[in-house]
Formats: C-alpha cells, sequence, structure tokens
C-alpha cells in the first residue's frame, strides 16, 4: 500500500483543523449563497436569512463532517445527526443574534457582519464541539 492507499488516522488537531476550515468554507458558500439569494431575491429580512442559509450549510457541513472532516463513517448517524442538531442550533441562534447585532443595531453591512460573526462562531463554537461532542468518538480514536 503507498501513503494515499494507507488508512491515515484522522484525530490530529491540526489535520482536522484545516479539513474543518476547508469543509467550513464549502458549507458557508452553500449558506451565504442561500443567504444573499433570499435577501436581495425575495427580500427576507437578513436575520431570517441567516437562519435559513445557517440550516442548509449545516446539512452540509454534517455530512462533509461525517464522512470527510473527522472520517466519522463507524459511529451511529444518529447519534452524531442528533449532537449536530444540538451544536447547529446553538450555531444558528449565535450567528442569527450576531447578525442582528452587526446588522440590524450597529449598521454594519450584512454580508460584512456575516463573515465577522461566521468566523468567530465556527472557529470558537463549531470546531471545538464537533470534534469533542459530536464526532468525538472517532476523532479521539475511540469506537
Amino acid at each position: 500500500m503507498n501513503a494515499v492507499d494507507s488508512p491515515q488516522p484522522r484525530s490530529g488537531l491540526a489535520s482536522s483543523f484545516g479539513r474543518h476550515q476547508v469543509g467550513a468554507v464549502v458549507a458557508t458558500g452553500i449558506d451565504f449563497g442561500t443567504m444573499s439569494a433570499l435577501v436581495s431575491l425575495l427580500g427576507l429580512p437578513a436575520a431570517l436569512a441567516t437562519a435559513i442559509g445557517a440550516t442548509v450549510g449545516g446539512a452540509s457541513n454534517f455530512l462533509l463532517g461525517r464522512h470527510w472532516i473527522f472520517a466519522a463513517k463507524e459511529g451511529r448517524t444518529a447519534a452524531q445527526a442528533w449532537r449536530y442538531v444540538l451544536v447547529s442550533a446553538t450555531s444558528l441562534v449565535l450567528n442569527s443574534v450576531g447578525e442582528y447585532l452587526l446588522h440590524d443595531r450597529a449598521r454594519i453591512q450584512y454580508l460584512v457582519a456575516r463573515i465577522l460573526v461566521a468566523t468567530v462562531v465556527s472557529v470558537g463554537w463549531n470546531y471545538p464541539l464537533q470534534r469533542s461532542f459530536v464526532y468525538h468518538r472517532v476523532a479521539e480514536g475511540r469506537s
């Protein structure tokens, strides 16, 4: 088996953080695209569009986390999904409240506000909780 074919542990903090960031960019693209379309095309309020975009992006991120970021396919999907929903629901609230505070109250342009809030929530909430709570058994080498 060559290096490409051999199973590599995916539990290292730096490697899982790197994959998490790539996955976050992909899911965020889906999230922001949805949010922008809802605001620009349908005229929805930015905070509501943020919640909808975060939900769509979250579903994409769960699949990336299970299959690639944390390589946690061996865990029970339902248990992981439930834990992911708990973390993601809190993330949705943090993103929506942050968008409200920065856009509606501080009058920062909604996309700029969204980028700032999403970055803080991703690094400070999503990654630590996904690694230690959602996908913890596989990420820490336990079955």
